[in-house]
């Protein structure tokens, strides 16, 4: 059976959690495609929403009333942001922006893989948090941080991978915009290049006895170098998550696994602690 043959469920398959009153007080999209992927209301997103318990774990923050808006001006590009109370960039919760496409992965050809065009959805950002919350000295933010977390990123990712086997997509597409981004993928993610994957692990295994914000800001702040003695500028990549056996089998091919385990012995990093102190007072971080 082909791909165009397979029946698309429904993305709004069961009533929501919540009264309807309570849960569509949005503020409508912008220019382009009003529909979300170019195919569901917004009303239909929301309603899956409330089916993960995402407002009702919203609720239980104090993170109630919500507004949300979609934003298609760039399409295929859009923006899906969801606020508190206003609609004001200092009571964003979630701030998202993705797109459907065909992706020629160039890692797999340059590896000696045949990997076929993947229809994908991607991440271009995506921002969780907690605007009725602060940092403090104990709980300093990671880097790019404005805002505590949200602690849902779980559900988001329950909610996309329904949709992205609903759409009969291949793989689920992140771009982690900084190292600490790519720690926190990984525990779902794989990048597409074995070497970037064989890496994170490396610089991850080598530095266990770091804790996780310590290490995010020393790769943030240049303290980490190679064997070469480079500083280790992080570079985001594609990291993904297989929704079909293709892709899965690529992930677990021999020549994957080779060349990420090969990576991952191999490869050394050194952390220049006095940087490391020196630029943490600098940025007022109590390391």
């Amino acid at each position: 059976m082909s791909r165009n043959d397979r029946k698309v469920e429904p993305f709004w398959e069961k009533e929501p959690v919540l009264k309807e009153e309570e849960m569509f007080s949005g503020l409508g999209p912008a220019r382009g495609s009003i529909l979300f992927l170019g195919r569901y209301t917004l009303k239909e997103v929301m309603a899956v929403l409330a089916k993960k318990s995402f407002f009702r774990e919203a609720k239980k923050k104090n993170l109630w009333p919500i507004k949300y808006r979609m934003d298609s001006s760039a399409y295929p590009v859009q923006r899906l942001l969801i606020y508190w109370e206003d609609e004001k960039p200092e009571r964003i919760i979630v701030d998202l922006k993705i797109r459907e496409a065909e992706v020629s992965f160039t890692a797999p050809r340059r590896h000696g893989y045949k990997l076929p065009p993947q229809r994908c959805l991607l991440f271009e950002w995506l921002t969780l948090q907690n605007p009725r919350l602060s940092f403090d000295d104990k709980h300093p933010p990671l880097p790019g941080q404005n805002k505590p977390g949200l602690s849902l990123s779980k559900k988001i990712l329950e909610i996309f991978l329904h949709l992205g086997r609903l759409i009969n997509l291949d793989a689920l597409v992140a771009f982690p915009a900084y190292f600490h981004n790519a720690l926190l993928f990984s525990r779902y993610f794989q990048f597409v290049d074995p070497v970037k994957e064989g890496e994170i692990k490396a610089i991850r295994k080598q530095f266990s006895h770091v804790p996780f914000r310590q290490l995010a800001w020393a790769v943030h702040l240049g303290c980490v170098r190679d064997e070469d003695g480079r500083v280790y500028e992080w570079q985001a990549e594609e990291q993904v998550f297989p929704l079909t056996q293709t892709m899965k089998d690529y992930l677990e091919s021999k020549i994957y696994r080779e060349i990420a385990r090969h990576v991952q012995k191999t490869a050394t990093f050194s952390l220049d602690w006095d940087l490391f102190q020196q630029k943490s007072r600098d940025q007022g971080l109590l390391y």
